[in-house]
C-alpha cells in the first residue's frame, strides 16, 4: 500500500473510534446536549485526522534518517507523545469555546481524553502495523 493510502486508512480507522468514545463522554462529563457533543466529537476528530496526517509526514520523515530501523517500544512511546501533546495544544482552544468552559477546565478535560487516548494511541498503532505491516519508514532496507 502507498504511505499517503496507508496514513490516510490509518487516520480514519482511528477517528472513527474517537468519535464513537468521546461524543457521548463530553455529554456525560459536561452536562451537554448528545447532539451538541456529537458535533464536537466530530470537530476535534477533522482537527485529529488532519493532525494525525501531518504528524506522521513529519514522524516517518525523521524515523527513515534514523540509523536504527524498525518500531521499538521507545520509538512507539515516542509517536504516541508527539502526536498527542502537539493535539492538545490544537484541542483545547477548540474544547474550551465549543463547550464554553474556561481553559483550565478544557485542559483538563483535555487531560482525561489524552490518558485514555495515549494508550489507545500506541495500543492502535501496533494493532495496525500488525494487520496492514510496518510504513516502508520503519523497514531496513539495506
Amino acid at each position: 500500500m502507498s504511505p499517503t493510502t496507508r496514513r490516510v486508512l490509518q487516520a480514519v480507522l482511528y477517528e472513527v473510534c474517537a468519535i464513537a468514545f468521546v461524543g457521548p463522554v463530553l455529554g456525560w462529563a459536561f452536562g451537554k446536549p448528545a447532539g451538541s457533543t456529537f458535533l464536537l466529537a466530530v470537530a476535534l476528530s477533522t482537527i485529529a485526522l488532519c493532525w494525525n496526517y501531518v504528524f506522521n509526514v513529519l514522524f516517518e520523515r525523521w524515523e527513515s534518517r534514523q540509523v536504527v530501523k524498525g518500531r521499538n517500544f521507545a520509538r512507539r512511546l515516542a509517536h504516541g507523545t508527539g502526536f498527542e501533546g502537539g493535539l492538545t495544544v490544537l484541542l483545547v482552544p477548540v474544547m474550551a469555546f465549543w463547550l464554553d468552559i474556561t481553559f483550565l477546565a478544557a485542559f483538563l478535560a483535555n487531560l482525561g481524553l489524552l490518558a485514555f487516548f495515549f494508550l489507545y494511541a500506541v495500543g492502535y498503532t501496533w494493532a495496525f502495523d500488525k494487520v496492514f505491516g510496518l510504513p516502508q519508514s520503519a523497514l531496513d532496507t539495506r
